[in-house]
């Protein structure tokens, strides 16, 4: 069953001007056109440049390692059944370190067995978080310990941006881009 793009790409001659501002800084920020989870955002402007410029020191800002950070999103993404951010970010975090084996065994929902002890420690906060809206004192204490406080916002930053965004795609239902890694396959829950 095809399902249909529920707020796909706006023609230019629709957009307002306020979205035609946003879509323009968007541009001059990224380099890119609006693309993926922010065409559905983009009808609110001034919340896809808020989101826009969030995900931007989440990636490239933070406290934490790119390999940690890609690997959270490949997380979350998991947990959402987010197809396009998968496929976006899967890419991505091979290239900034994640071994294949630990970002297959992810897509198969299991825990990886081949994770560094980073990754280890970022799968059982993000785990934690996103399952029981908590994060148990010892995990805690040590996401504390290697990554300081600030790891600690950052980490729960980009784990609540992309479920942000894995939301917004999945009541946007979001079209899957050509190419890329294969889909998620579905979870049984």
């Amino acid at each position: 069953m095809t399902r249909t793009d529920r707020l796909p790409e706006i023609p230019v001659e629709n957009l307002s001007e306020a979205q035609v501002a946003a879509a323009d800084a968007f541009r001059a920020e990224r380099g890119v056109p609006v693309f993926g989870p922010f065409v559905p955002l983009l009808r609110s402007p001034d919340l896809m440049l808020c989101a826009s410029r969030m995900g931007l020191y989440l990636r490239y800002g933070s406290a934490l390692p790119l390999r940690i950070s890609e690997f959270v999103i490949l997380i979350v993404a998991r947990l959402w059944n987010q197809q396009v951010e998968w496929q976006i970010h899967h890419p991505i975090a091979l290239k900034a370190g994640v071994a294949p084996e630990t970002a297959q065994a992810l897509a198969e929902g299991r825990r990886p067995d081949t994770m560094s002890d980073d990754e280890a420690l970022a799968y059982a906060f993000s785990t934690e978080l996103q399952h029981n809206r908590a994060v148990s004192e010892v995990t805690y204490a040590a996401v504390v310990a290697r990554f300081g406080e600030q790891g600690v916002i950052d980490l729960t930053g980009i784990n609540g941006y992309y479920a942000l965004l894995a939301m917004t795609m999945n009541v946007a239902r979001t079209a899957l881009p050509e190419g890329g890694p294969p889909p998620l396959p579905p979870l049984v829950r």
